[in-house]
């Protein structure tokens, strides 16, 4: 009963806090509620329409949805980079930014989810996915399995950071006993989120361009380039506006992680561009169509090379001691960084495995003026969970919010 009164009053100061703030806050969440309505307009239109009102069709089944939904796995599991040295390894360096990462965490898995909801066309055909009621087809089906981590993973993100933040809202040190078996858990987890991601598109091997053993760990190298380089700017975001402390070195330390998974990436990158073009066969089709169009048909060039020179230019400048350590340098080839790993790993990803259709046919596909909307409404969504959870656990750290027992 007590823990439960305790409970009443975090979720009664929160709402206090996430309520109040400066202009700049008030104008941003403005903002967000603001797409987030233009996204639930466009997706009421889809749901009237049906997926005849997005630029999918039979040939080409996934588009900016799972490519958003793809990337932003690798954006949830890339807070194992902070969650490991600070839980496991006890680096005192990331503990200020592992709860901010976490948390980034949890609202990357609602966009996967909502992204998820928004692909299979509306919420009602979700029973199917349910165990016992649907059509769950564990363990024969990849995508149960993508069910049960993704879920899974959501609920650790939650559980451990919202442990810790009860326990400080008390001013009572969490017990490490309780969280850092959840915490090493979730560092497996969080590498296993991202590989069932990946054999979902390698076990079918109808789809060449997704047939790749190198994919699963090429899916971790992007992941822990884009995701750290994510945090990293929202850390940046957090030191402008509130008087959360991160110390430089913390962002320099994470600046190193997302230079290592660039470097690997890129190494990987340049592997599977031999394999398709030194020897190419008819398998490459894809590769040639995604690089070079194909038979007048080339759609995609403009954003693969894009994300090319992005991708090497952020990974180059990035390798060099002297221009990681300059913040602003360092923001702005994170920036680079996230952009090109989101062109590569969404429609440099998804939309190539099915050109041309197994008949030899090309048939193009681009977003509709309504998945964009539903797009950006989701991404509005997610920095709005973000924006509560952040702003809620850094008025806990920082002694804001206390619990006050009336009896004493």
């Amino acid at each position: 009963m007590g823990a439960f009164k305790v409970f009443k009053s975090l979720v009664v100061d929160s709402l206090d806090t996430i309520t109040k703030g400066s202009k700049t806050y008030h104008l941003w969440m403005g903002f967000l509620t603001l797409v987030m309505l233009i996204g639930m307009y466009c997706y009421s239109i889809q749901l009237e329409e049906g997926l005849s009102a997005t630029g999918m069709s039979d040939r080409v089944s996934w588009g900016l949805y799972i490519s958003n939904f793809t990337f932003l796995v690798g954006v949830a599991a890339a807070a194992v980079m902070l969650v490991m040295p600070t839980y496991v390894l006890k680096d005192i360096d990331f503990k200020q930014a592992v709860l901010i990462g976490e948390g980034l965490a949890v609202a990357a898995l609602v966009m996967c989810l909502a992204f998820v909801v928004a692909d299979m066309g509306g919420p009602s055909v979700l029973w199917h996915m349910i165990p016992g009621i649907g059509v769950f087809n564990f363990p024969n089906s990849m995508l149960t399995w993508d069910v049960i981590v993704l879920n899974g993973y959501l609920f650790i993100n939650i559980s451990i950071p919202f442990y810790i933040l009860f326990k400080h809202y008390q001013n009572k040190e969490a017990k490490k006993s309780v969280y850092v078996p959840g915490a090493i858990i979730s560092v497996f987890w969080a590498v296993g989120i991202h590989l069932v991601t990946a054999f979902l598109y390698q076990g079918l091997q109808a789809r060449p361009f997704w047939n790749n053993a190198l994919l699963g760990p090429r899916f971790l190298a992007s992941a822990f380039a884009a995701g750290p380089s994510l945090i990293i700017l929202v850390l940046a975001v957090i030191r402008s506006f509130t008087a959360f402390k991160i110390e430089d070195k913390t962002i320099k330390k994470i600046a190193m992680i997302v230079t290592v998974a660039a470097q690997i990436n890129l190494i990987m990158l340049v592997s599977e561009l031999f394999k398709e073009f030194y020897a190419p066969t008819h398998h490459s089709e894809s590769a040639y169509y995604l690089f070079f169009g194909l038979h007048g048909k080339n759609a995609l060039l403009p954003w693969i090379w894009t994300a090319i020179p992005l991708n090497v230019l952020a990974t180059v400048i990035l390798t060099f001691n002297k221009f990681r350590n300059n913040l602003k340098v360092l923001y702005v080839c994170c920036f680079m960084l996230f952009v090109a790993i989101w062109i590569e790993k969404g429609f440099g990803l998804i939309v190539p495995g099915f050109i041309p259709g197994p008949y030899g046919k090309i048939v193009e596909y681009l977003p509709t003026g309504v998945e964009i909307g539903v797009t950006i409404g989701i991404w509005a969504m997610g920095a709005f969970v973000f924006t509560i959870l952040a702003k809620t656990a850094i008025g806990i750290e920082l002694g804001e919010l206390r619990y006050k027992d009336k009896k004493a």
